[in-house]
């Protein structure tokens, strides 16, 4: 609180004014100090309306001593740095003004601070005249904290949102491009949306704080897995790394269109082929890579495709752009073969 003076005749004369307020309103005192809510009373006959007294309630929520506040202006609890518009809220509340009740940012003692909202009523003589200001501080603290937290849920979900909308948008668009035969335009789309759900789900289920590669995977290619044997084909190294929620949306399209290639043209299109997936982190001069790799192996002879596709283009442009990966994919006549090599992460929350 600033402006802090000795004890001066105005003090006296205030805490006097307590011992007042014992004498005359001797019941509603003891309520007041037994109340939890935060309560003051001010001198209306100043222009700085002076703190007469302050309840146990008060001094616990600020941290003061009664010795601390009586006799100082009311607004030199406001915390530093307090708006004019902040002041002049509280001023129309003191006039009787205001159609709300002001929501102000207060000091306490030991310099921490805190939201709170002040209901001011004015306390009038037998002739009418506002004598003093009763008034009570509900603390919002914890709400404005909350509201916050809420405010900055909402603005991420509405990132997420437009992210995947985006997503969405490209995946129709690549769709509708590659084929004008509606039956594969809606398996091309509804084979990718299904893909994306699955990398939802997977966020959702650790509250979007991350996911790590080995469920990853393993929740991208499940669907190509789980039937006709498919399984045991599928051999998945490295350990359980975090990646961001960025990074587990790209990364599942991205084993998806892969896994989609390797059944339609590659080694899950026979009965003999197998995938080799693993990932290392490696260092680097710049900071540690996570290089992931991707092998086909016995199945059928590939040959470069004659013009790429949605997958390719999700491969060796979606992953630079979203993740800044470098990505070499490579149609061997053993089997495809693609390395992506992206920034290793430094925590699963790096979005």
């Amino acid at each position: 609180m600033s402006n802090h003076r000795t004890k001066t005749n105005e003090q006296n004369d205030a805490e006097a004014d307590v011992e007042s307020f014992r004498k005359d309103l001797g019941p509603f005192v003891v309520a007041t100090e037994m109340t939890r809510m935060a309560m003051v009373f001010t001198d209306a006959k100043e222009p700085t309306y002076p703190i007469i007294f302050a309840n146990e309630s008060f001094l616990k929520l600020t941290g003061y001593q009664r010795q601390d506040v009586l006799g100082h202006a009311f607004n030199s609890l406001l915390a530093p740095g307090v708006t004019t518009e902040s002041l002049n809220q509280v001023e129309a509340a003191f006039d009787g003004e205001s159609d709300s009740d002001p929501e102000i940012h207060y000091s306490r003692k030991d310099g921490s601070e805190f939201w709170a909202s002040i209901f001011i009523s004015p306390v009038r003589d037998e002739t009418g005249r506002v004598v003093q200001h009763f008034i009570s501080l509900v603390d919002l603290t914890r709400y404005k904290r909350e509201q916050a937290q809420s405010k900055m849920l909402i603005d991420e979900l509405n990132h997420r949102v437009k992210n995947t909308l985006s997503t969405v948008q490209s995946i129709a668009w690549q769709a509708l491009r590659n084929s004008s035969d509606p039956e594969v335009v809606r398996e091309s789309i509804e084979s990718r949306l299904i893909a994306l759900s699955c990398s939802h789900d997977l966020l959702t289920r650790e509250s979007w704080g991350g996911a790590g590669l080995h469920d990853l995977v393993n929740e991208a290619l499940k669907p190509f897995g789980v039937s006709n044997g498919r399984a045991g084909r599928i051999e998945i190294g490295g350990e359980n790394i975090r990646v961001s929620p960025k990074a587990a949306l790209a990364l599942g399209i991205a084993f998806h269109e892969l896994a989609t290639n390797a059944l339609k043209y590659g080694a899950l299109s026979n009965a003999s082929g197998s995938i080799d997936i693993k990932w290392t982190i490696e260092p680097h001069t710049e900071g540690d890579r996570l290089v992931l790799h991707w092998q086909e192996k016995d199945g059928p002879s590939v040959t470069p495709p004659p013009r790429k596709g949605f997958g390719s283009r999700v491969l060796e442009r979606g992953l630079v752009l979203e993740l800044d990966a470098r990505v070499a994919l490579e149609y061997r006549p053993s089997g495809v073969v693609c390395a992506i090599d992206m920034p290793a992460p430094k925590a699963a929350s790096d979005a």
